[in-house]
């Protein structure tokens, strides 16, 4: 059988190894410690400025960005259909209401006119929304100017869900750094890795000093444990920030090789009538196409985005459908959707072809081969 081409592994430079090497060296094992601080200050030299508390995980981060902006019990917050169940998560944690809104097609994010009609509805309803959390699937950034101005009109906090946007940028501004507070997330698939871990992003320290602050289980400056508040154990170990260091020095290379990769994927498909790549709107947009994604718009019985799917299987290469929009989710039947059918059909038509930094050529013409064969073009 041919090597595993996975969807999107781990890639290690190398330059990880100093830092990890000094932890150990200086016994920094436990929580917390130099990497993470070093981590912190050059991830927000990277991101123009912007203050950093870097967590366990890009979840954990949403759910402190939550409870800074003060998200509670039968809470009404505005979310992006077409995500993962991580970015749903912590609404409900805060036992808060999870209100889907649907994508636009020219990002696959949410779609801002169907925002503020959901917005309105809820006001009509006496449910005014207290926060509004937009993704930026797969590295692509959102409608970010007209979003903006939707959260504004109406005064509702945004959170801008850059897991996989990391080097992405919209009007040569960092994905990440919109709203009231951003977040990112470093497990092992993303386009740098900490093993597992995820960042707070935020325009001022007052945030991010009260992120840290809950992270470390709420713990006040007192000689002995004193605790007024509810706190929770969400910082990043100062190894995997070791890992993250070593990991940021080379961002620039990832986000080209990414990039690099869907152009060969254009090159090697374009034959193939009925392809739709994600694709930059216009110039405003800069992605790092973190996953190659796309729609096979003119599907049939044999050929179709599960066929694809099933053909490269067979060759041991790991592949994927779109997300599955959050409100078709068992565990989120029952919350309220704002929909227009885009996300479905983008679940229902698309996949993920293998996106790895580490992918050679040859292994990009072994995936769009095997494209290529199940629409029976040799």
């Amino acid at each position: 059988m041919n090597t595993k081409i996975w969807l999107s592994p781990p890639h290690m430079s190398g330059l990880e190894e100093k830092y990890i090497r000094e932890a150990f060296e200086t016994n920094w094992i436990a929580p917390l410690g130099p990497n993470v601080d070093k981590f912190e200050r050059e991830l927000s030299r990277y991101l123009d400025g912007h203050d950093i508390a870097a967590l366990s995980s890009g979840t954990a981060a949403i759910h402190l960005a939550l409870i800074l902006l003060g998200v509670g019990y039968e809470d009404e917050v505005i979310v992006s259909d077409f995500t993962f169940a991580a970015t749903v998560n912590p609404i409900l944690y805060q036992g808060a209401v999870p209100v889907f809104v649907d994508s636009e097609l020219e990002t696959w994010n949410m779609d801002p006119e169907l925002l503020e009609l959901a917005i309105i509805d809820r006001i009509r309803n006496h449910k005014k929304p207290k926060a509004i959390i937009v993704v930026d699937i797969y590295g692509m950034p959102a409608n970010m100017e007209a979003i903006l101005e939707v959260s504004a009109k109406y005064d509702i906090p945004l959170i801008e869900d850059a897991a996989e946007a990391l080097g992405s940028k919209y009007n040569g501004r960092h994905c990440g750094t919109f709203g009231e507070m951003g977040i990112l997330s470093f497990n092992g698939n993303k386009i740098i890795t900490t093993s597992g871990g995820g960042a707070l992003v935020a325009g001022n320290s007052e945030l991010t000093d009260k992120a840290r602050f809950l992270a470390s289980q709420a713990k006040e400056n007192e000689l002995h444990f004193e605790h007024s508040q509810v706190g929770y154990n969400y910082r990043m170990s100062n190894v995997l920030a070791g890992i993250g260091r070593g990991q940021l020095e080379v961002i620039e290379d990832r986000v080209a090789a990414h990039r690099n990769n869907r152009q060969r994927y254009l090159e090697l498909l374009s034959e193939i009538p009925g392809l739709t790549f994600q694709s930059e709107p216009d110039d405003r947009y800069f992605s790092n196409f973190w996953l190659t994604s796309l729609v096979i718009s003119r599907a049939d019985n044999h050929f179709n985005s599960r066929s694809v799917i099933r053909a490269l299987g067979a060759d041991n290469i790991d592949s994927r459908p779109l997300m599955k929009p959050m409100h078709l989710q068992p565990v989120f039947k029952n919350q309220p959707a704002y929909l227009n059918g885009n996300s479905e059909y983008l679940f229902n038509h698309g996949l993920c072809l293998p996106s790895g930094s580490n992918l050679s050529d040859q292994d990009i013409e072994r995936i769009a081969g095997g494209v290529r064969s199940a629409r029976g073009i040799k």
